[in-house]
């Protein structure tokens, strides 16, 4: 509230300091004439007063720079002709940066926290951009006198760049403009008009000048590469364009990519081609919870108009089809399909002894890039006991043949709450254990709640703010001990999951002795681009992050491959504005861009718009009318910015959000776009319609209403 009327009074005195400089016409008074008409009256005075000159100078132009106002141009000339050269070029350089930081402060104080709260999700890349570059792109700036040093002076007052380093950068970035400006007035009576000073010539030069920061970048940037790279002995020639560490979703991508380019690369995998996703991630569970989803059918025929009715079955039939899945779908990622599109396939473990070479097999192969896209691996934490039984990860449960009895899922994430549904289904008795107040921590807590109520109404024990603190291990049984509320809970189980997170498999193949940077996570730390702290080396995918999902790594391939073939000619940023995920439990969860809990953490203001999917026709018929769409738009805005979806097939009808989002289209225009009747899909316009009746122009149809009833007459 102080700072609301603290703004309110500074922005009073701004304005009424400018409205009399132009009431008045003070304007008059900082003209090149009227300076040339008094230059002689102006030398007469600094030569009795110096001191006292200087000081009314400055402080003159400090005010004019502080309120933007028009004459720094005339004044620069000013203090040239009084002050000669030297201490024309002191004077006009303290005061007009000091006015211009005034001025940056108070824009600052005034607009900022405005403008970054309303664009703060547009303003996420400029506020990154000048986290690391800022002081390049203001001294640039500066360095051209064609651009308004005022409108220099807001923009940045709207971004993080701090207030020493734009003093500091202004001050020097605006000495060799001054110097001109300031040796131009020593020369007054030869000065016919201010547009006479930079002549199209030194307009240039200044150009030329604007344009060595951004060079001077690109030195530094070849130096730095020169300088990791200058360890290692450069071949002659090399073998390929590009290796290819992993053959998982990044990495298959990555090499077809560079193959369709007609460069030549290798592809390294160790163990299976498609990674985690297509042998232990993303295709065996999808079959495993379609089999357990079909079994939940069975047990709710009489909802559908169908005798009470039992399924019988063999648990490992099930896992039998879960691997002839994995089989049909394994062509499309098979050492035959990659090399016949161009890849030369290699199986083996993968050494990098340096920047330009891999070893594998024996085979010392040289190349030109490296791309590592060796994904990650399930964390098992360091939980006392654990080591004494064999525990199952999402890596090896696709091994179980016998169905547990009682089985532990320790982790309340996307696998482990997709897999204990799955295995609750087939008939398991499923313990789901979590550290954090709820399962599924990225979501809502509303969210949340949903998934949770579905378990428990399953059977399913879900306990939340539990910490796994030991396994017992006796002969009679195997028991998870967990704190809770400083009590001791004991969970008694036949089988344990560990589904607590991934960690990045960035560690035994070479860039520890290569002294490649990690972040504190483990993933391999790359800049925008996709490079490492080797330039020539580049990481996508899980190993990478940010994102460890599927499609993210596959998305990174594209900028992985172009960069690191093409990045001398352009390099392209990785875009991650627009990234959708789901959760396959029953129902689904999908999200693209930002909910609730993000808003609120991120001070980002929204409006709430909410359909429940219980309204929805379709729903009703299938017996599906559970669940709801969220959407976050900005105050009085259809702009989107996220989604929720709770609901049958979120994952699906989520795509239109996200071309939504991608292509900066609107509720408005998702209202306006025919949807298929009785379709689920419908859900989005219903929720776009919601929108609207929350913004309908109340006076209007007021004013409507009335007219109608005239017309009635």
């Amino acid at each position: 509230m102080k700072d609301n009327r603290l703004k309110i009074i500074i922005l009073f005195v701004v304005a009424a300091l400018i409205g009399i400089f132009f009431a008045f016409d003070l304007h008059q008074y900082f003209t090149l004439s009227e300076l040339k008409a008094r230059q002689q009256a102006f030398e007469a005075f600094y030569s009795d007063h110096k001191a006292l000159t200087i000081a009314i100078y400055m402080t003159v132009y400090i005010i004019m720079a502080a309120l933007s106002l028009p004459g720094a141009a005339v004044m620069t000339l000013a203090g040239g002709a009084l002050f000669g050269v030297w201490i024309g070029l002191i004077a006009v350089s303290f005061a007009s940066t000091i006015g211009a930081t005034l001025a940056f402060m108070v824009a600052r104080f005034l607009l900022k926290d405005y403008v970054q709260n309303k664009f703060k999700d547009k303003l996420r890349a400029i506020n990154d951009g000048i986290a690391r570059d800022g002081n390049f792109y203001l001294f640039t700036l500066r360095l051209v006198p064609i651009f308004p040093f005022f409108v220099i002076n807001l923009a940045m007052a709207l971004t993080p760049l701090r207030v020493g380093a734009f003093y500091l950068v202004s001050q020097i970035g605006m000495l060799p403009g001054t110097l001109v400006y300031v040796n131009a007035g020593t020369q007054l009576s030869k000065i016919d008009s201010l547009q006479g000073i930079l002549s199209p010539g030194l307009i240039l030069s200044f150009a030329l000048l604007g344009i060595f920061p951004l060079l001077a970048k690109k030195i530094t940037e070849f130096v730095k590469a020169r300088r990791a790279l200058s360890r290692y002995k450069r071949p002659k020639a090399f073998d390929y364009n590009l290796i290819v560490i992993g053959a998982g979703s990044a990495g298959l991508v990555t090499s077809y990519i560079a193959a369709v380019v007609k460069s030549k690369v290798a592809l390294i995998e160790k163990h299976k081609m498609g990674g985690d996703c297509l042998n232990t991630g993303c295709v065996p569970s999808k079959a495993l919870i379609r089999s357990a989803k079909i079994l939940s059918y069975v047990r709710r025929a009489e909802e559908f108009g169908l005798k009470k009715t039992v399924m019988d079955f063999e648990f490992k039939d099930i896992m039998n089809r879960v691997h002839d899945v994995i089989a049909t779908v394994e062509p499309h990622d098979s050492v035959e399909r990659y090399t016949s599109l161009g890849v030369e396939c290699i199986e083996g473990d993968a050494k990098i002894t340096s920047p330009y070479s891999v070893e594998v097999n024996g085979r010392m192969l040289t190349t030109k890039n490296i791309v590592v896209a060796t994904g990650a691996r399930p964390f098992v934490p360091p939980i006392p006991g654990l080591d004494k039984i064999d525990y199952l990860t999402s890596d090896n449960i696709w091994n179980l043949n016998t169905l547990p009895k009682r089985l532990v899922v320790l982790g309340g994430g996307p696998i482990g709450s997709e897999l204990t549904q799955a295995f609750a289904r087939l008939g398991s008795s499923v313990t789901q254990v979590e550290m954090a107040p709820q399962i599924m921590g990225r979501e809502d807590p509303d969210v949340s709640a949903v998934i949770r109520k579905k378990f428990e109404d399953e059977g399913i024990r879900v306990l939340t703010d539990h910490t796994a603190k030991e396994v017992i291990v006796t002969e009679e049984s195997k028991i998870l001990v967990c704190e809770h509320n400083q009590d001791r809970v004991e969970i008694e189980f036949d089988e344990i999951l560990v589904a607590v997170g991934r960690a990045a498999n960035s560690k035994g193949f070479g860039l520890e002795e290569l002294d490649v940077q990690l972040n504190p996570n483990g993933t391999i730390a790359v800049d925008e681009y996709l490079h490492t702290s080797i330039p020539n080396i580049l990481a996508a995918g899980d190993v990478a992050g940010p994102y460890q999902f599927t499609h993210v790594a596959a998305h990174q391939a594209w900028y992985a491959a172009v960069n690191s073939l093409f990045g001398k000619f352009r390099k392209y940023k990785a875009d991650y504005r627009v990234i959708p995920w789901a959760t396959y439990t029953d129902p689904e969860v999908a999200r693209v861009g930002i909910n609730e809990s993000d808003a609120r953490d991120q001070g980002i203001e929204y409006e709430l718009t909410r359909y429940g999917i219980d309204d929805l026709d379709r729903a009703i018929a299938d017996s599906e009318n559970n669940g709801f769409v969220k959407v976050l738009t900005p105050p009085n805005s259809d702009k989107i910015l996220g989604v929720t979806i709770v609901g049958p097939h979120a994952s699906d009808i989520i795509s239109e959000y996200v071309f939504a989002m991608k292509h900066g289209l609107g509720l408005n225009k998702i209202l306006g776009t025919i949807h298929i009747y009785p379709t689920l899909a419908e859900a989005n316009k219903y929720a776009a319609g919601e929108w609207k009746k929350a913004h309908a122009p109340e006076t209007i149809l007021n004013w409507l209403a009335r007219f109608h009833q005239w017309q009635r007459r």
